[in-house]
């Protein structure tokens, strides 16, 4: 028995309505080649604190720290990276955790660093 659709509507419903354990999944991110040879792993969850650069889109190139993570809809705030607003003022611009690579880890957690050294 399958458990999922064939039908788009359904699958669509099904990645905007996440259930609390999913949501921690969509935020995982591909780690950079230092840390994957360190870590022996290829993603890892996005935090707060991370350091990331950002491999797709319109901000290409551009490295800062995750500001916000938005675990309902899969996205990160990045530092520096903002839109003007037409009637003046910035907005941080959120990014797709898939598009973006983990290039410094915040290990304040001691939890998220007994995890790595396993």
């Amino acid at each position: 028995m399958k458990d999922y659709s064939s039908q788009p509507r359904k699958v669509r419903g099904a990645v905007r309505v996440r259930s609390k354990g999913a949501n921690s999944s969509a935020l995982s991110s591909t780690l950079s080649r230092d840390l994957k040879e360190k870590h022996s792993t290829n993603h890892l969850g996005l935090r707060k604190g991370d350091t990331v650069k950002i491999m797709r889109g319109d901000f290409k190139g551009i490295e800062g720290k995750v500001l916000k993570t938005f675990t309902r809809t899969g996205r990160i705030t990045v530092e520096g990276v903002t839109r003007e607003k037409l009637k003046g003022g910035s907005v941080p611009v959120k990014i797709h955790a898939s598009k973006v690579m983990l290039t410094n880890l915040n290990l304040d957690d001691k939890v998220r660093r007994k995890k790595l050294e396993k």
